[in-house]
Protein backbone atom coordinates (compact mmCIF):
# COMPACT_ATOMS: atom_id res chain seq x y z
CA UNK A 1 0.00 0.00 0.00
CA UNK A 2 1.42 3.69 -0.96
CA UNK A 3 2.28 6.17 1.91
CA UNK A 4 0.01 9.27 1.25
CA UNK A 5 1.66 12.08 -0.42
CA UNK A 6 2.55 14.77 2.11
CA UNK A 7 0.41 18.34 1.64
CA UNK A 8 2.76 21.43 1.66
CA UNK A 9 1.11 24.67 1.31
CA UNK A 10 3.34 27.90 -0.02
CA UNK A 11 2.00 31.43 0.76
CA UNK A 12 3.46 33.79 -1.06
CA UNK A 13 3.50 37.25 -0.67
CA UNK A 14 4.12 38.84 -4.19
CA UNK A 15 5.76 42.46 -2.57
CA UNK A 16 7.63 40.83 0.21
CA UNK A 17 11.48 41.83 0.37
CA UNK A 18 13.86 41.79 -2.74
CA UNK A 19 11.34 40.16 -5.21
CA UNK A 20 13.07 36.88 -5.01
CA UNK A 21 9.57 35.15 -4.26
CA UNK A 22 8.79 35.33 -8.19
CA UNK A 23 10.75 32.33 -9.16
CA UNK A 24 8.94 30.05 -6.36
CA UNK A 25 6.70 28.36 -8.44
CA UNK A 26 9.74 27.09 -11.02
CA UNK A 27 11.37 25.98 -7.92
CA UNK A 28 8.35 23.84 -6.62
CA UNK A 29 7.89 22.38 -10.37
CA UNK A 30 11.76 21.74 -10.81
CA UNK A 31 12.46 20.21 -7.21
CA UNK A 32 9.89 19.05 -5.26
CA UNK A 33 9.87 15.88 -5.07
CA UNK A 34 6.17 14.74 -6.54
CA UNK A 35 5.94 11.33 -5.37
CA UNK A 36 5.93 12.38 -1.56
CA UNK A 37 4.92 15.98 -1.50
CA UNK A 38 1.37 17.48 -2.68
CA UNK A 39 1.70 21.15 -2.95
CA UNK A 40 -0.22 24.06 -3.51
CA UNK A 41 0.26 27.73 -3.98
CA UNK A 42 -1.62 30.72 -2.64
CA UNK A 43 -0.84 34.24 -2.82
CA UNK A 44 -1.53 36.77 -0.02
CA UNK A 45 -3.69 39.48 -0.96
CA UNK A 46 -2.64 41.95 2.37
CA UNK A 47 -2.01 42.50 5.92
CA UNK A 48 -2.83 39.44 7.69
CA UNK A 49 -4.15 37.90 4.90
CA UNK A 50 -1.58 35.11 5.24
CA UNK A 51 -2.93 34.12 9.21
CA UNK A 52 -6.06 33.30 7.55
CA UNK A 53 -4.75 31.09 4.77
CA UNK A 54 -2.84 29.00 7.37
CA UNK A 55 -5.15 28.33 9.54
CA UNK A 56 -7.58 27.13 6.80
CA UNK A 57 -4.65 25.37 5.78
CA UNK A 58 -4.48 23.85 9.17
CA UNK A 59 -8.24 22.85 8.83
CA UNK A 60 -7.63 20.72 6.01
CA UNK A 61 -4.99 18.51 7.61
CA UNK A 62 -1.95 20.08 5.78
CA UNK A 63 1.14 18.83 6.95
CA UNK A 64 3.94 21.62 6.06
CA UNK A 65 2.90 24.90 5.39
CA UNK A 66 5.96 27.10 3.77
CA UNK A 67 6.22 31.16 4.52
CA UNK A 68 7.71 32.20 1.57
CA UNK A 69 8.26 35.55 2.04
CA UNK A 70 10.52 37.79 5.13
CA UNK A 71 10.00 37.94 8.83
CA UNK A 72 6.67 39.44 8.62
CA UNK A 73 5.24 37.07 6.52
CA UNK A 74 6.74 33.79 8.78
CA UNK A 75 5.12 35.98 11.77
CA UNK A 76 1.77 35.76 10.24
CA UNK A 77 1.48 32.34 8.81
CA UNK A 78 3.18 31.23 12.79
CA UNK A 79 0.22 32.95 14.06
CA UNK A 80 -1.79 30.78 12.08
CA UNK A 81 -0.17 27.43 13.06
CA UNK A 82 0.56 28.36 16.87
CA UNK A 83 -0.83 25.01 18.97
CA UNK A 84 -0.87 23.02 15.74
CA UNK A 85 0.26 19.95 14.49
CA UNK A 86 1.30 21.30 11.01
CA UNK A 87 4.81 22.50 10.77
CA UNK A 88 6.02 25.73 9.75
CA UNK A 89 8.59 25.74 6.89
CA UNK A 90 10.40 29.12 5.52
CA UNK A 91 11.93 30.17 1.90
CA UNK A 92 13.50 33.01 2.84
CA UNK A 93 12.67 35.53 0.08
CA UNK A 94 12.40 39.05 2.76
CA UNK A 95 14.95 41.92 3.29
CA UNK A 96 16.66 40.54 6.40
CA UNK A 97 15.21 37.31 7.07
CA UNK A 98 15.95 36.92 10.67
CA UNK A 99 14.35 33.66 12.26
CA UNK A 100 15.46 31.88 8.57
CA UNK A 101 19.20 32.85 9.59
CA UNK A 102 18.93 32.23 13.41
CA UNK A 103 17.83 28.64 12.40
CA UNK A 104 20.20 27.91 10.24
CA UNK A 105 17.94 28.10 7.15
CA UNK A 106 19.94 28.88 3.57
CA UNK A 107 18.99 32.48 2.23
CA UNK A 108 19.80 30.29 -1.00
CA UNK A 109 16.11 29.59 -2.19
CA UNK A 110 16.93 26.09 -3.74
CA UNK A 111 18.90 25.38 -0.59
CA UNK A 112 16.21 26.05 1.79
CA UNK A 113 14.05 24.21 -0.76
CA UNK A 114 16.10 20.94 -0.17
CA UNK A 115 15.79 21.04 3.61
CA UNK A 116 11.78 21.81 2.99
CA UNK A 117 12.06 17.77 1.85
CA UNK A 118 15.07 16.44 4.01
CA UNK A 119 15.21 18.47 7.26
CA UNK A 120 13.62 17.68 10.28
CA UNK A 121 10.90 18.79 12.41
CA UNK A 122 11.94 20.60 15.40
CA UNK A 123 9.31 21.88 18.36
CA UNK A 124 10.30 26.16 19.21
CA UNK A 125 8.56 28.54 21.30
CA UNK A 126 6.69 31.23 20.48
CA UNK A 127 6.24 34.49 22.10
CA UNK A 128 2.54 36.40 23.56
CA UNK A 129 2.66 40.35 23.82
CA UNK A 130 -0.68 41.30 24.28
CA UNK A 131 -3.23 39.31 21.86
CA UNK A 132 -0.80 38.45 19.28
CA UNK A 133 2.26 36.41 18.65
CA UNK A 134 5.49 36.79 17.24
CA UNK A 135 8.24 34.05 16.84
CA UNK A 136 11.96 35.70 16.56
CA UNK A 137 11.94 38.83 17.93
CA UNK A 138 10.10 42.33 18.95
CA UNK A 139 11.09 45.83 20.94
CA UNK A 140 10.14 48.69 21.69
CA UNK A 141 11.95 52.41 21.50
CA UNK A 142 14.49 53.14 18.89
CA UNK A 143 14.14 50.04 17.13
CA UNK A 144 10.54 50.54 17.06
CA UNK A 145 10.67 53.90 15.90
CA UNK A 146 12.57 52.65 12.87
CA UNK A 147 10.08 49.83 12.20
CA UNK A 148 7.56 52.35 11.92
CA UNK A 149 9.43 54.22 9.54
CA UNK A 150 10.94 51.65 7.64
CA UNK A 151 7.62 50.50 6.60
CA UNK A 152 6.93 53.86 5.11
CA UNK A 153 9.51 54.28 3.13
CA UNK A 154 8.89 52.27 0.08
CA UNK A 155 12.13 50.46 -0.98
CA UNK A 156 12.73 47.51 1.01
CA UNK A 157 16.62 45.77 1.82
CA UNK A 158 19.25 46.99 4.33
CA UNK A 159 20.70 49.58 2.42
CA UNK A 160 17.17 51.21 2.56
CA UNK A 161 17.07 50.51 6.28
CA UNK A 162 20.32 51.73 6.76
CA UNK A 163 19.16 54.80 5.57
CA UNK A 164 16.42 55.35 7.64
CA UNK A 165 18.45 54.56 10.74
CA UNK A 166 21.11 57.53 9.74
CA UNK A 167 17.74 59.45 8.59
CA UNK A 168 16.55 59.20 12.11
CA UNK A 169 19.17 59.12 14.17
CA UNK A 170 18.29 62.92 15.60
CA UNK A 171 15.35 61.08 17.24
CA UNK A 172 18.16 58.79 18.90
CA UNK A 173 16.74 59.24 22.57
CA UNK A 174 16.54 56.99 25.81
CA UNK A 175 13.08 56.60 27.35
CA UNK A 176 11.93 55.74 30.52
CA UNK A 177 10.76 51.75 31.41
CA UNK A 178 8.92 50.49 34.56
CA UNK A 179 9.34 46.20 34.05
CA UNK A 180 7.77 43.83 36.13
CA UNK A 181 9.35 40.38 35.33
CA UNK A 182 8.88 37.11 36.44
CA UNK A 183 6.52 38.47 39.12
CA UNK A 184 9.65 40.14 41.05
CA UNK A 185 9.44 43.94 41.95
CA UNK A 186 9.50 46.43 39.48
CA UNK A 187 12.74 48.23 37.92
CA UNK A 188 12.89 51.14 36.32
CA UNK A 189 15.44 51.55 33.05
CA UNK A 190 16.26 54.31 31.24
CA UNK A 191 17.29 53.15 27.77
CA UNK A 192 17.47 53.42 23.76
CA UNK A 193 15.66 50.72 23.13
CA UNK A 194 14.55 46.94 24.60
CA UNK A 195 14.43 43.60 22.63
CA UNK A 196 12.23 40.99 23.41
CA UNK A 197 14.52 38.06 21.92
CA UNK A 198 13.06 34.44 20.92
CA UNK A 199 15.73 34.08 18.31
CA UNK A 200 19.05 35.74 18.21
CA UNK A 201 18.97 38.43 15.50
CA UNK A 202 17.05 41.03 13.87
CA UNK A 203 18.21 39.79 10.66
CA UNK A 204 21.17 40.77 8.12
CA UNK A 205 22.70 38.98 10.99
CA UNK A 206 22.68 41.76 13.60
CA UNK A 207 22.69 39.50 16.37
CA UNK A 208 21.04 41.58 19.44
CA UNK A 209 20.69 38.52 21.73
CA UNK A 210 23.97 36.04 20.79
CA UNK A 211 22.79 33.70 23.07
CA UNK A 212 19.27 33.47 22.89
CA UNK A 213 17.93 29.68 22.62
CA UNK A 214 14.61 29.76 20.93
CA UNK A 215 13.44 26.44 22.54
CA UNK A 216 14.71 27.12 26.17
CA UNK A 217 11.38 28.26 27.47
CA UNK A 218 12.47 31.70 28.27
CA UNK A 219 13.15 34.84 26.22
CA UNK A 220 16.06 37.52 26.13
CA UNK A 221 15.28 41.09 27.22
CA UNK A 222 18.29 42.70 26.01
CA UNK A 223 18.55 46.62 27.63
CA UNK A 224 20.77 49.24 25.75
CA UNK A 225 21.06 51.62 28.02
CA UNK A 226 22.71 55.20 27.24
CA UNK A 227 26.13 55.53 26.17
CA UNK A 228 28.34 57.94 24.20
CA UNK A 229 27.77 58.17 20.77
CA UNK A 230 31.64 57.74 19.82
CA UNK A 231 30.98 54.59 21.01
CA UNK A 232 28.07 53.85 18.37
CA UNK A 233 30.31 52.45 15.75
CA UNK A 234 32.29 50.04 18.57
CA UNK A 235 28.68 48.82 19.23
CA UNK A 236 27.49 48.30 16.15
CA UNK A 237 30.60 46.08 15.68
CA UNK A 238 29.71 43.46 18.30
CA UNK A 239 25.88 43.97 16.86
CA UNK A 240 27.15 41.94 13.71
CA UNK A 241 29.79 39.85 15.49
CA UNK A 242 27.61 38.50 17.61
CA UNK A 243 29.42 40.05 20.80
CA UNK A 244 26.77 42.85 21.98
CA UNK A 245 25.91 41.05 25.08
CA UNK A 246 29.72 41.74 26.05
CA UNK A 247 29.17 45.58 25.90
CA UNK A 248 29.01 47.81 29.14
CA UNK A 249 25.70 49.45 27.48
CA UNK A 250 24.12 46.23 26.70
CA UNK A 251 21.90 44.72 29.93
CA UNK A 252 20.25 41.49 29.44
CA UNK A 253 17.60 39.32 31.56
CA UNK A 254 16.03 35.86 30.77
CA UNK A 255 12.29 35.83 31.76
CA UNK A 256 9.58 33.81 31.14
CA UNK A 257 7.05 36.61 31.32
CA UNK A 258 7.60 40.64 31.76
CA UNK A 259 5.12 43.65 32.06
CA UNK A 260 6.52 46.51 30.84
CA UNK A 261 5.65 50.15 30.90
CA UNK A 262 6.70 52.93 28.23
CA UNK A 263 6.59 56.44 27.34
CA UNK A 264 5.33 55.75 23.67
CA UNK A 265 2.40 53.42 22.16
CA UNK A 266 4.68 51.49 19.45
CA UNK A 267 6.58 48.22 19.08
CA UNK A 268 7.60 45.97 16.37
CA UNK A 269 6.88 42.53 16.49
CA UNK A 270 9.50 40.45 13.73
CA UNK A 271 9.88 43.91 12.20
CA UNK A 272 6.46 44.92 11.85
CA UNK A 273 5.35 47.87 13.45
CA UNK A 274 2.18 47.79 15.61
CA UNK A 275 0.07 50.11 17.88
CA UNK A 276 0.44 48.37 21.37
CA UNK A 277 -0.16 50.71 24.14
CA UNK A 278 1.76 51.85 27.20
CA UNK A 279 1.98 48.55 28.99
CA UNK A 280 2.62 45.66 27.36
CA UNK A 281 2.32 41.96 28.60
CA UNK A 282 4.81 39.28 27.04
CA UNK A 283 4.92 35.81 27.72
CA UNK A 284 6.73 32.57 26.33
CA UNK A 285 4.54 30.19 25.33
CA UNK A 286 6.79 26.95 25.43
CA UNK A 287 7.45 24.72 22.74
CA UNK A 288 4.26 25.55 20.78
CA UNK A 289 5.30 25.72 16.73
CA UNK A 290 6.65 23.07 14.98
CA UNK A 291 9.46 24.36 12.62
CA UNK A 292 11.45 22.70 9.76
CA UNK A 293 15.14 23.08 10.22
CA UNK A 294 18.26 21.92 8.41
CA UNK A 295 19.56 18.41 9.97
CA UNK A 296 21.99 18.44 12.71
Amino acid sequence: MMKPKRKICFIINPISGLGRQKVIEKLVTDLLDVSIFEPSLVYTEGPKHATLLAKKAVQENYDIVVAVGGDGSVNEIANGLIGSTTSLGILPAGSGNGLARHLGIPIDLKKAMLILQKGATQQIDSIRLNDEYFVNVAGIGFDAHIGWEFSKFGKRGLSSYVKVIFKELSALKTQQYELRIDEQPIIQKDAYLISFANGSQWGNNASIAPLADIKDGVLDIVIVKKFPLLLGLPIALKLFTKKIHTSAAVETIKAKQVIIKQETTIAHMDGEPIACGQTITITVNPLSLNVIVPLS
